[in-house]
């Protein structure tokens, strides 16, 4: 387990699953939103739920986030596209609706970026979001990450085209 002043990162539950795939998946226009793969219908307790454990694998470290006051369940995070030749990789944040706006965000890319940077060894890590996502832009600029550009029309979501932006942390630039 990895712990923040408000999180604590860990592995994957199966009693973790049903409430992710409620809370995440299911809300069509929120998933539409954090994920460039198109929504679709799963049945419960389907074996390809994106929340569903899984051995590990060297390209993706996924994590649930428990806030650690409460013990409670607070959403899930990553470090995904994760390139041991190039050291850098991807990470993303998705908090359950009730968890948002109290500073978790903040706490789980702190610690994904000690994780990556200390225990992986990465030299670069980075976030897409679409460029509307004031508060994981806001989240990710105070974590340290350095906005690096705009990607024109480049996600499709609910219809429409929206620009996503790009930020990213080298890690001589953390601040630990």
């Amino acid at each position: 387990m990895l712990q923040g002043a408000l999180i604590t990162l860990r592995a994957r539950h199966e009693s973790d699953v049903p409430v992710l795939q409620a809370e995440l998946y299911d809300d069509v226009a929120t998933r539409s939103r954090a994920d460039t793969r198109p929504w679709r219908p799963l049945p419960p307790g389907s074996p390809r739920s994106p929340y569903a454990p899984a051995d590990p694998v060297d390209e993706v470290a996924p994590f649930s986030v428990v806030e650690t006051a409460s013990g409670e369940l607070a959403g899930e995070a990553l470090l995904w596209g994760i390139d041991s030749h190039n050291r850098a990789a991807h990470l993303g944040v998705a908090l359950r609706p009730g968890h948002r706006g109290r500073g978790l965000a903040a706490d789980v890319l702190e610690v994904l970026c000690r994780y990556g940077f200390l225990v992986l060894g990465l030299q670069r890590l980075q976030i897409e979001t679409l460029a509307d996502n004031a508060p994981m832009i806001r989240a990710a600029t105070g974590a340290g990450f350095t906005p690096e550009g705009r990607l024109r029309r480049s996600a499709w979501v609910c219809g429409e085209f929206a620009d996503e932006v790009v930020l990213g942390l080298l890690a001589d630039e953390w601040r630990r």
